[in-house]
C-alpha cells in the first residue's frame, strides 16, 4: 500500500490501482482529493471536510463514493444520491478494495464550553493504517502505521506521546500538523521520537511511504 501524505489531516492510500482518500479539507491542497476512488471523512469541521474538494472528486469520477458521520453526509447526500453512506463506531465495510473499521464516536474536547461534535476513525486492511481524526482514539487491534494528530488546540504533545505509547503501532506518521511551523517541527519530532516508542517519520506534503 502506498501512503501520500496531503496538507495538514489529508493522506491518500493507493493500493491495486485504487485510491482512497481521507479527510481533504480547506487546509489540503484544491486538487487533493482529485482521482479519488473512494473518501473518508472523520468528521465536518472545515480542515477535514471541504464540500467543494469532495464535490470535485465526486464530479471527476462518477463511480467515486463517500463513508462519513451523519453530520456531514447531510451536508452533501442529496447531491449524489446512493453514493453517500452514514457510518459510526463499530461499522465495517469495504471502499475501493480497502476493508474498513470504523472506530470512535466523539472530537476531542477543546473546551469545557463548547460541545462535542461526532467523530470517528478509519482502521484500514486490518490495522494497516489508522487515522483517528481530531481524537485520540485507541482501536483496540494492532496497528502497523498510525496517523497521529501532532498539533491542534485540543492537545498537547505528552497527550500525543502517551496516545502513542497506548496504540503501540510499529510506526507513526504526522497528521495534523498545519499550524506548526517549520521551527517546531524538530520540536515535535524530537519528543515523539524519543519518547513515543515507535518508529516516527514525517513527511512533507506530496511526499509518499510503502506500508
Amino acid at each position: 500500500m502506498k501512503l501520500t501524505k496531503k496538507s495538514h489531516a489529508c493522506v491518500r492510500l493507493e493500493k491495486d490501482g485504487r485510491t482512497l482518500v481521507l479527510d481533504p479539507g480547506a487546509f489540503t491542497e484544491e486538487d487533493a482529493a482529485l482521482g479519488a476512488d473512494a473518501l473518508l471523512v472523520t468528521h465536518e469541521h472545515p480542515d477535514h471536510f471541504d464540500e467543494a474538494r469532495l464535490r470535485a472528486a465526486m464530479e471527476a469520477n462518477p463511480a467515486a463514493e463517500i463513508w462519513t458521520p451523519r453530520s456531514v453526509a447531510e451536508k452533501i447526500a442529496a447531491a449524489f444520491p446512493g453514493r453517500v453512506h452514514t457510518v459510526g463506531h463499530g461499522d465495517t465495510f469495504t471502499a475501493a478494495g480497502f476493508d474498513v473499521q470504523v472506530h470512535g464516536e466523539l472530537h476531542a474536547v477543546i473546551h469545557p464550553d463548547l460541545p462535542r461534535i461526532t467523530n470517528v476513525g478509519y482502521l484500514i486492511d486490518g490495522g494497516r493504517v489508522f487515522h483517528p481524526g481530531d481524537a485520540l482514539t485507541v482501536p483496540g487491534h494492532p496497528v502497523e502505521t498510525l496517523l497521529a494528530p501532532v498539533q491542534a488546540p485540543w492537545s498537547k504533545i505528552s497527550e500525543v506521546i502517551e496516545y502513542v505509547r497506548e496504540v503501540g503501532p510499529h510506526r507513526v506518521y504526522d497528521i495534523h500538523d498545519a499550524l506548526l511551523t517549520d521551527l517546531a517541527r524538530p520540536i515535535y519530532d524530537t519528543h515523539l521520537g524519543n519518547l513515543g516508542g515507535a518508529e516516527h517519520g514525517r513527511l512533507a506534503s506530496g511526499a509518499s511511504a510503502d506500508v
